[in-house]
């Protein structure tokens, strides 16, 4: 799978001349603190949580929701605790694409909702909707070292931190939480590189599944790359000073 996300296939997928984004590191932190309930109610939605903004802010208020179940509202508390780990992460210097990191964002994000959190899985998985297959858990830990390698070497964060997601995301290296902790990752780039975040809208989650599906089924990166960038740009204009691009 490593080769899927090589530096040197993405730089012929997606070279756009509005990826250039003058770095901020404290306003890019500060935007993603401002938005941290919009961006939990986004990422819990996306996963089919039934609880609406209102109800996802008072929940992280400390206040409890009626009508729900207890998994829904655990979903939204652990994914609270995930991003604050993220962002003391950042806080302290402390985070990089690593597996210790990784390891420790699904171990907030999965908490008592899967098998096991916080580790590899140790057994196959299956996506819902697709005919795709993830890897074998014995080949978790070279296809982790390998494409991290390779993602790594990405000199654009924008391309670097969307690649990660769609790494994460393909290969399923969890029981459970995949996508929620790659968008960890993924933004955890963008904020450590001074770029505001990706925060994927509920209103968008019919297409955003059907990208996602297509990928998995089709193992083309370029159309799943091309539409979360574009979303990127879309979402985060407002950032975009120069039109000379950094390259890959």
């Amino acid at each position: 799978m490593a080769s899927l996300f090589s530096s040197k296939l993405i730089s012929t997928l997606f070279q756009d001349e509005r990826l250039n984004f003058t770095p901020n590191k404290r306003l890019a932190y500060y935007l993603a603190k401002k938005d941290k309930i919009d961006f939990i109610y986004n990422t819990t939605a996306l996963e089919g949580n039934p609880m609406t903004y209102p109800e996802v802010q008072t929940l992280l208020e400390g206040i409890t929701v009626g009508g729900h179940k207890i998994s829904d509202e655990q979903q939204v508390l652990n994914q609270n605790k995930a991003l604050n780990l993220l962002f003391k992460m950042i806080e302290r210097g402390e985070f990089e694409i690593s597996r210790s990191v990784v390891c420790a964002l699904n171990h907030k994000v999965s908490y008592e909702e899967a098998l096991t959190w916080g580790v590899f899985r140790t057994g196959q998985v299956n996506i819902g909707g697709s005919e795709y297959k993830p890897p074998k858990a014995d080949d978790l830990d070279q296809i982790f070292e390998n494409g991290v390698k390779e993602i790594t070497q990405i000199k654009n964060p924008i391309i670097r931190a969307v690649c990660y997601f769609l790494f994460g995301a393909i290969n399923q290296f969890f029981w459970d939480g995949n996508k929620r902790t790659s968008r960890l990752v993924m933004n955890g780039v963008f904020i450590s590189s001074g770029y505001p975040i990706l925060n994927i809208k509920a209103k968008d989650r019919l297409e955003f599944n059907k990208v996602m599906l297509g990928f998995y089924d089709r193992m083309e990166l370029s159309p799943a790359l091309n539409y979360l960038i574009e979303y990127y740009i879309k979402q985060n204009n407002d950032f975009l000073l120069s039109p000379v691009a950094e390259r890959i």
